[in-house]
């Protein structure tokens, strides 16, 4: 299926909220549990749910929801994730992924780490604009959200605020290629943006399928 043909499926808004709704989740997500949580008929959520697994927007799947296995188990239930694939579209045709690959290549093979990392804090303090560094966490996820970055709040032992993690890299097809220069300018990027002298950090700690980076309360700052 088409890019565009994929993404026209996301224009029925109930499908567009199921999709949401999975992809937030970062897990299985079953067919109840969608269909509750986006207030449809779990009938009218399956057939929405099947038809985003049909455009290859999402991944589906069958296992026992309970955790129970044997006799009396039950039957595996049908369950959804994002799909690992990537879809964008772009009229007239555009290539900025070869572009970007080039140019991460090139800066590699220079070794310009350092000046990228130093422009990409650049333009991280710039589209921070004149405001001070973030408020607090809160504040950090309603930027990260707006980025695109999709965050979300893990709770760790011991620590009252947490930090905040982001299931997706918006530079993850160059990423993939160049991890220590791309990763290196993302966290040199939200180091611009927050600031490093306020309420909240932002630190590399890599963790399969997700952002390099993670944003966590400064010491002594907690929301």
């Amino acid at each position: 299926m088409e890019d565009i043909d994929a993404i026209a499926v996301l224009q029925d808004p109930v499908r567009r909220r199921l999709y949401e709704y999975v992809v937030a989740q970062g897990r299985e997500v079953g067919r109840n549990e969608a269909a509750e949580a986006t207030g449809v008929a779990r009938t009218l959520a399956a057939h929405h749910l099947d038809k985003l697994a049909g455009a290859g927007l999402l991944e589906s799947g069958s296992r026992r929801l309970s955790g129970r296995s044997g006799p009396g188990a039950g039957r595996p239930a049908k369950v959804y994730t994002r799909a690992r694939g990537e879809r964008s579209v772009s009229l007239p045709a555009r290539d900025y992924r070869t572009a970007a690959e080039l140019l991460a290549e090139a800066a590699e093979r220079a070794g310009l780490d350092a000046g990228l990392c130093a422009a990409a804090r650049r333009r991280g303090e710039a589209l921070r604009g004149p405001a001070g560094p973030c408020g607090g966490l809160e504040e950090a996820l309603e930027t990260l959200a707006a980025r695109g970055y999709e965050p979300y709040r893990e709770e760790v032992e011991g620590e009252a605020a947490g930090v905040v993690r982001m299931r997706n890299c918006p530079f993850h097809a160059v990423a993939e290629s160049f991890p220590p220069l791309v990763c290196g300018m993302n966290l040199a990027l939200l180091e611009g943006l927050f600031g490093t002298e306020g309420p909240v950090r932002a630190r590399m700690d890599a963790r399969p399928g997700e952002c390099c980076v993670v944003v966590e309360a400064s010491k002594n700052n907690i929301d």
